[in-house]
């Protein structure tokens, strides 16, 4: 049996790196697809005229990852986007970790190609990034499936993040999203490979000091299946929460439950006095060192992340900078030029004049 052309199955090398040739773009959209045939065409035509009558240049960034619907070959007809195919599938956060790390412009906009996001607001959500870092698109109602489910379990995920970020989240999970690309290449390491991504990369700036504007949007019932499962994906969430909260501020975990221990211990010691004639019971002694150790355990994740943390990170955005030249105040009648020499220029201009002197008696 021969074996078919090799240009029939030998799939298009697309390069992944920054362009090297031009200066970088305004926007790069990254979206991530997986079993979206229907509709392709559609989104991806909606998010080009957008952007079209924009004023800002862009790029637009499909990951295939590992549809099985045809959705890759329908892909592969649509010309001007450039196109990452994976023969399996990775998940939504991998797809939009590694269409990041392709894209060339100076904001990244994340967001789906199910219709249900605005995306012919794609431009006014870039224009709203001035003085951010990122803007998350903030949905005012919720469309989804598994309404019962996913909407009490969304709400106390949020409160939580809320909590552990000390920063109110109207929407921890939203799927369109602005940000500053050189801010989001320190993290994208640490991005999941499922649906909490989006999750992640919120937590992730918000943690580390970078603004974070909310901008309400209109959230619309989506084409095709949904691919979230409530049960597995609500699980995802709240563990990605309480784990990059411990890396980033155990304290907001660990303290609560010592307090919680330490006062547990306090009454039971004062119990024990009032009842016992003041001997106290071996499990009183075992709840404060309880609490002990979870302040020992909290101080140690405080001390592991502070020491693996990046030692440089990129400047936040500012509302507003405005640059001057430096001052040279007059100092004995002498101008800049004429200022005494340093330690260091001295020490050159001697050497200099050594090794001269030096050149001069071996002549």
């Amino acid at each position: 049996m021969n074996a078919p052309p090799s240009s029939s199955v030998r799939p298009e090398h697309v390069s992944l790196g920054v362009d090297e040739i031009g200066s970088e773009l305004d926007v790069s959209i990254v979206l991530p697809v997986y079993n979206e045939k229907g509709h392709l065409n559609e989104e991806i035509d909606r998010i080009r005229a957008a952007m079209d009558a924009s004023e800002f240049s862009y790029e637009i960034i499909v990951i295939d990852d590992g549809s099985n619907d045809g959705s890759g070959d329908a892909l592969r007809q649509i010309d001007g986007i450039r196109l990452i195919q994976f023969l399996t599938n990775r998940g939504s956060g991998s797809a939009r970790k590694y269409g990041t790390r392709a894209a060339r412009g100076r904001i990244v906009v994340w967001t789906d190609v199910d219709m249900s996001y605005p995306n012919d607001l794609i431009p006014e959500l870039v224009r709203e990034m001035a003085g951010y870092d990122q803007v998350v698109g903030a949905r005012t109602s919720e469309e989804g499936t598994h309404k019962l489910f996913r909407v009490p379990a969304k709400a106390f995920i949020r409160k939580l993040a809320s909590y552990l970020v000390q920063t109110p989240i109207p929407d921890l999970n939203s799927g369109m999203r602005a940000f500053r690309r050189d801010v989001a290449l320190q993290y994208v390491s640490q991005l999941p490979p499922g649906f909490s991504c989006v999750t992640t990369i919120t937590l992730t700036f918000l943690a580390h000091g970078y603004t974070v504007k909310y901008w309400p949007i209109t959230y619309s019932t989506r084409a095709g299946t949904s691919k979230f499962h409530w049960a597995s994906d609500t699980r995802r969430y709240l563990l990605q929460v309480i784990r990059m909260t411990l890396s980033f501020d155990p304290f907001r975990v660990f303290l609560p439950i010592g307090f919680l221990f330490t006062f547990l211990g306090l009454g039971k010691l004062i119990y024990d006095i009032t009842t016992r004639d003041f001997r106290v019971a071996i499990n009183t002694l075992l709840i404060f060192l309880v609490a002990f150790q979870v302040f020992v355990i909290g101080m140690l994740a405080d001390l592991i992340g502070r020491a693996t943390r990046a030692t440089h990170e990129v400047q936040p955005a500012a509302g507003f900078t405005r640059d001057a030249p430096p001052t040279f105040p007059p100092a004995h009648g002498r101008t800049p030029l004429e200022r005494p020499a340093t330690p260091v220029e001295d020490a050159h201009v001697g050497a200099t004049v050594a090794a001269s002197v030096s050149e001069g008696l071996q002549a």
